[in-house]
């Protein structure tokens, strides 16, 4: 036989199941192979079975063997698929031999199926005879339409060319022959072939299939022994993904790529293309194209020798679930032959390794499987390895479940260094744990063994450090959307393109939730429009369900923002913490609750590598918190902090005056909106002291509310009124009172204020008549006041004054803490 040579342009098409599912899918196929026909010297195309149909023939199988009758429906329904096919991509005229020829494949079928009914018995080769129907059906169909559409075309059964051994289910093929008869054929048939994929066929013509992703294989097994200018893999995306594109949103098509980087991307979960299928191309130097048979004009990745990335790393691919098992014993160490013995045995059940890790010291060997194989693989080494575990040289195998395997690829991670640093440490970052660890020599490839449920919070960490470098995404989680909430997301969606183009922080809104609904978008809320989506949600708020969804989405750089004033909230703040999500809040309740809440959430953030950041708890967007913490952290020693924190107090004691009593002030502040609705919940001070008990725990004080000193500005009988109305009636009483202090503070030079002092572990709130020399002296309006006496700042304290309220303010505030965060 003379030697194939390319006398003229080939090209090879494939088209998977999902393009040919329905008949308007056909219709999109039909059109690509038309324009392709006219664009090429000559073409061949081959096609998987309609999407679906092999699943479907599988479980009919199954069915059979297991003696149910019930198939025959299902087999029904089959038939009546094709047929509808037909009527609906043939004209009329030209569909009864169509349709003879389709009722002729599926009467075989049935008789096949019947007597595997007969004899309850399904052996793999008579699976593969039955599977063979999908791809015959599917290229028989589409052939005769193509013809009747003026297309020089001919139908192919691959069985009469690839030429394979007996392992049915997963044939191997033999390319002398199989080249041989390809080449030999095609010199001799000059039309447009239509080629069953996946199935061929052992020298005594026995049906066989290639195994999983067997239609690329045929593909390019053809492509090569025809020496094809390109192969043409069409699919349902865009190519080959950076990422699942379900777990990693910004996963974007990779342009180019190698074929070892296709096939590392492949074996670890990328089913785009099978590693297999790749073999015959690569040895020829075929270049092969992922394409979209939805998206045809888009270029798709091409997959040849060369390929360039801007990226150090070419794509990030997962196995989702795995099972990991563990050998080792000390009778493992220096003993030549373990691990042959070990992969031997596990060879003959026919039982493939995804992942092989090994300890230097020879004591453990783990390796990964796939989860169904898991026992098998177990009773396989303990009998392998009896007697060595008889004499406790070797522990029993151990079977780790609910794992998955992360692999990152790509050629230009050869001889970087980082890359690996890189990796693990965007893992701790995440607070994700590592199992296992696999890299070979060739460096293309480093593969990760984690626990399943970090899979995506894991896949979006990685994916960030290596392809959006110059952007740190903040995933948002908001409960709250009032006053203070809904001020930080209007800030948020002014702010957020200044934040991205200066400090590269890409701020996502994932979750919002108010007393009334919640609402959640993976690929961020549109701030414009959220009041309207939220309303839409249909979803009722349920705080258990927002938190549980938030942790299963698994988004690196979560945080979870606390908009409320709720009691109930810092309940679950805990769990949030532990769960590898950052908390930023303006509610105070956690922080002045019990002192046991407040060290464990502390703990809780430090342990889980997270921040929990508070700054509005006290003084609102004043700069109080994180300047106490560098005071501390720095080593200064505080001796006292003075405070006036409540804007409400102080306006009334600053509005004081012989023309302004205090009822007065009280209803001016209300009026202008500077006190709560009620104002007792301001003059009964208990605000004020949550935010003093904060200060005093950050001073490192283990303090509760009830050790702090309040004075009473009010009679108990005026404080418990039935009505805010009745109360503002009954403030005329004490105004006498607050006149006479006032007085005799104005005679001694000195203002009345409403202020706290922490000094030798005691604190205390009180109305205090202030000289000109201290700083409280000179405050106005609603504004508070913090001053700092410490060794460092005894001479001159450091103050602190500003707005201690406001929803401009505190909200401001809560986004600082967002981005300080990305910041640290």
């Amino acid at each position: 036989m003379v030697p194939y040579s390319r006398k003229f342009e080939m090209k090879l098409l494939k088209f998977g199941g999902t393009s040919i599912e329905t008949p308007e899918r056909i219709e999109t196929v039909i059109r690509i192979i038309t324009e392709s026909a006219n664009q090429t010297g000559r073409l061949a195309v081959v096609f998987s079975a309609f999407g679906g149909v092999t699943d479907t023939l599988i479980q009919l199988s199954r069915t059979v063997a297991d003696g149910d009758d019930t198939y025959k429906a299902a087999l029904k329904q089959l038939e009546n698929r094709h047929l509808a096919v037909v009527k609906d991509i043939i004209e009329i005229k030209r569909q009864s031999k169509v349709l003879a020829n389709v009722k002729l494949m599926i009467n075989e079928l049935e008789d096949v199926l019947h007597g595997v009914f007969l004899i309850k018995e399904l052996t793999p080769k008579t699976l593969d005879f039955i599977q063979s129907f999908g791809e015959r059906l599917s290229a028989y169909i589409i052939n005769e339409c193509l013809a009747t559409r003026g297309m020089t075309t001919e139908f192919l059964d691959a069985r009469k060319l690839i030429v394979t051994d007996k392992t049915f289910g997963a044939a191997k093929v033999d390319y002398a022959s199989t080249n041989i008869n390809i080449r030999s054929y095609f010199d001799t048939h000059p039309a447009i072939q239509i080629i069953t994929g996946f199935i061929g066929a052992t020298k005594n013509n026995e049906t066989t299939t290639l195994g999983r992703g067997g239609s690329d294989y045929s593909a390019t097994i053809i492509g090569a022994a025809l020496d094809a200018s390109e192969i043409e893999i069409w699919t349902d995306v865009d190519g080959l993904m950076t990422a699942d594109p379900q777990k990693v949103h910004k996963a974007f098509p990779i342009e180019s790529m190698t074929y070892e980087e296709a096939m590392e991307m492949a074996h670890f979960g990328a089913r785009v293309i099978h590693p297999p299928a790749m073999q015959p191309a690569s040895e020829k130097n075929i270049p092969i194209r992922i394409k979209n048979t939805f998206n045809p004009e888009f270029k798709g990745t091409f997959i040849s020798n060369e390929a360039f990335s801007p990226f150090m790393v070419k794509g990030i691919s997962s196995i989702d679930e795995i099972a990991l098992l563990r050998v080792q014993g000390s009778g493992m160490i220096g003993v030549a032959g373990i691990s042959n013995r070990l992969f031997g045995a596990l060879a003959k059940k026919y039982i493939n390794v995804i992942l092989i890790s090994q300890a230097s010291s020879e004591h453990t060997i783990c390796f990964a499987v796939e989860p169904e194989k898991a026992e098998s693989a177990r009773e396989t080494i303990n009998d392998e390895f009896s007697l060595e575990i008889l004499a406790k040289q070797m522990d029993e195998v151990v079977i780790e479940k609910e794992l998955s395997i992360i692999a990152v690829v790509g050629e230009r991670m050869r001889q970087t260094p980082g890359i690996a640093g890189k990796l693990y440490q965007a893992l701790g970052r995440s607070n994700v744990n590592v199992r296992a660890i696999a890299q070979g020599s060739s460096e293309l490839n480093i593969s990760t063994v984690i626990s399943k449920k970090d899979a995506t919070k894991a896949l979006n960490a990685i994916y960030e450090t290596f392809f959006l470098a110059d952007t740190k995404p903040a995933n948002l989680f908001v409960v709250g959307t009032g006053l203070i909430g809904g001020t930080l997301l209007n800030q948020i969606q002014k702010q957020n393109k200044i934040l991205l183009a200066e400090l590269g922080l890409d701020i996502n809104v994932i979750a919002l939730g108010n007393i009334d609904f919640m609402l959640f978008d993976e690929n961020s809320i549109d701030l414009k429009t959220r009041a309207r989506q939220l309303e839409k949600a249909a979803e009722a708020m349920n705080l258990t369900a927002f938190v549980n969804r938030m942790i299963a989405m698994e988004l690196p750089n979560s945080i979870f923002v606390d908009c409320t004033a709720s009691d109930e909230l810092p309940n679950v703040y805990e769990k949030i913490l532990c769960s590898g999500i950052s908390i930023v809040t303006p509610n105070k309740k956690a922080n002045s609750g019990s002192f046991e809440l407040y060290r464990r959430l502390k703990r809780g953030a430090a342990r889980n590598g997270v921040k929990f950041l508070y700054e509005t708890n006290v003084g609102a967007g004043l700069p109080v918190i994180h300047t106490l913490q560098d005071l501390i952290y720095s080593g200064d020693r505080i001796l006292k902090i003075e405070a006036v924190l409540s804007g409400t107090l102080n306006y009334i004691f600053t509005a004081l005056s012989a023309a302004v009593p205090f009822s007065q002030a009280v209803r001016q502040a209300r009026e202008k909106g500077f006190s709560e609705p009620d104002p007792r919940d301001d003059l009964n001070g208990l605000d004020f002291a949550r935010k003093m008990l904060i200060l005093a725990r950050e001073s490192g004080l283990s303090m509760e509310l009830e050790d702090i000193f309040i004075e009473a500005l009010l009679p108990e009988s005026c404080l418990k009124t039935e009505s805010v109305e009745l109360f503002i009636e009954q403030l005329t009483t004490v105004d006498a009172e607050f006149e006479q202090r006032r007085q005799r503070a104005e005679k001694q030079g000195n203002v009345l204020r409403f202020a706290a002092s922490l000094e030798r572990e005691a604190i205390r709130l009180s109305m205090q008549e202030v000289d000109r020399r201290h700083p409280f002296y000179t405050l106005a309006g609603s504004d508070n006041m913090i001053v700092f006496t410490t060794e460092r700042y005894r001479t001159n304290p450091l103050v602190i004054k500003g707005p201690g309220a406001g929803a401009e303010v505190t909200a401001g505030g809560v986004f600082a803490d967002i981005t300080r965060i990305f910041n640290h």
